[in-house]
């Protein structure tokens, strides 16, 4: 299937997934000190904080890239609702908990939502035709 005829759903849900995350993830490089002054104590490992935030810009990238073909990239729709999986229930239960804000537990609702649709996406596109030689 060809890019214009796959269905644009797909396509903006995955692109608006990715430039939103850019715009969330990318600033945080700069806020190591600023988040250790506002919600004590200071971060004590930052390889984890600088780790987490470099995996998820990479899985931002990749939602930029499946906006690009849904159908050619549909085989890794369903990893990518993991990567959702890994940050929202985690951070509801934590909130429950009392140990994170409520701010946070709105980010970790959204990634629960952005779940949900990229779900949605994948249903709606199309399995992408087989390549001469491919086996199904």
């Amino acid at each position: 299937m060809s890019r214009a005829a796959a269905p644009a759903l797909p396509r903006w849900i995955y692109r608006v997934a990715g430039i939103y995350g850019l715009l969330v993830m990318l600033p945080q490089y700069f806020l190591e000190s600023k988040i250790g002054r506002d919600a004590p104590p200071a971060i004590t490992h930052p390889e984890y904080f600088y780790g987490f935030i470099g995996v998820t810009v990479a899985w931002q990238v990749a939602f930029l890239v499946i906006s690009a073909d849904p159908a050619r990239f549909r085989p890794l729709m369903p990893v990518t609702w993991l990567e959702k999986l890994a940050f929202g229930p985690a951070v509801l239960i934590l909130g429950a908990q009392g140990r994170v804000d409520a701010q946070v537990m709105c980010f970790g609702a959204l990634d629960l939502l952005l779940g949900a649709l990229f779900v949605l996406a994948w249903l709606k596109t199309p399995r992408a035709p087989a390549q001469p030689g491919e086996t199904s």
